[in-house]
């Protein structure tokens, strides 16, 4: 099997030229899109209809995105940080996430939202936000979070071609990964976890940038003699609850790992799930590994200290299997 190898951000942004080559009602919108400040996007093989710049307008350019797609055209729409998902909170939430029930099936909003992550190089409170749960607790969106260069370009070429709204969070933590993958494209369905590594003594769930802290703490941990198995649920809504309830009842213990805010995180919904679903095999509470419930601070120091690392997780997982 040929192979070629890319990066996360290179991946994603080439499942998007793949399917606009493929399907012509598929364009793409985002602030300095063509200027290729957030990405190697081949804005030159598609006319500049396919491929708008947008200006500082989040409310105005969703609200077209969600009319768009309500009239069969399939928008990809950048919104770069995450925090400016707020700016357009009454079109996701209240419009497209929505519409389609309220119609009874009438209206298809077929749209995806690209959100990056970025945290942890002083961006400030303003720009470095991680709203993940903010938005797996709004019915009507599915949500996804790669953390692979595979796992992005399939789960892109999935969105792209699904009939609900579509949100990528994109970790930035992620982004400048390169791997090699599969010369041909896949597309990977939602709602399918994948076990990264196996493991016999405690599971680990990593959410975004919490895989790769997940997989770090577990080579860390092997050589103290502990077993981790590190599952990493790719799609939150929809949840594959059935692969991460199989490993807890292998191992019994379970540390997860999420780079929001602790309060209503969702590592917060996966403890209440694993409690109320695999009580009987756990041989220890739940931990949860997070960031603090505080705005971002600017002072790199400051900051780091608000967010999950490998000692927090190593930490985590001892105490469990103590």
């Amino acid at each position: 099997m040929s192979t070629v190898r890319t990066s996360y951000l290179d991946a994603n942004l080439g499942a998007i030229a793949s399917e606009m080559h493929r399907d012509p009602s598929v364009f793409f919108m985002g602030q300095d899109l063509r200027a290729g400040v957030f990405g190697n996007f081949p804005v030159d093989e598609f006319h500049a209809d396919r491929v708008r710049s947008l200006p500082i307008s989040e409310t105005g350019f969703l609200g077209a995105a969600i009319g768009a797609a309500m009239t069969g055209m399939r928008p990809i729409v950048d919104m770069t940080f995450s925090n400016l998902l707020y700016s357009a909170m009454d079109q996701i939430v209240n419009q497209a996430a929505k519409l389609r029930y309220m119609s009874n099936g009438q209206a298809r909003v077929p749209l995806v939202i690209l959100a990056s992550l970025y945290y942890g190089g002083n961006q400030a409170a303003h720009h470095a936000d991680r709203p993940i749960s903010l938005f797996t607790n709004s019915p009507g969106l599915k949500i996804v979070a790669p953390t692979t260069p595979d796992d992005v370009r399939g789960l892109t070429l999935t969105a792209i071609r699904e009939d609900d709204p579509v949100i990528i969070f994109r970790d930035s933590n992620v982004q400048g990964v390169r791997e090699e993958i599969s010369a041909e494209a896949r597309t990977i369905p939602f709602g399918l976890a994948d076990v990264k590594r196996e493991g016999t003594d405690v599971t680990i769930v990593g959410i975004a940038n919490g895989v790769r802290l997940g997989m770090r703490a577990a080579t860390q941990l092997e050589t103290e003699g502990v077993s981790v198995e590190v599952v990493d649920p790719r799609s939150l809504v929809p949840l594959d609850v059935d692969s991460i309830l199989r490993s807890v009842q292998k191992t019994g213990r379970v540390v997860v790992v999420d780079p929001s805010p602790l309060t209503c995180s969702f590592a917060s919904e996966l403890v209440a799930t694993i409690a109320q679903e695999a009580f009987g095999s756990l041989k220890a509470a739940p931990e949860r590994v997070t960031g603090a419930d505080v705005p971002t601070p600017f002072s790199s120091p400051l900051e780091h200290s608000t967010l999950p690392n490998v000692d927090r997780v190593v930490a985590a997982v001892r105490r469990v299997v103590a």
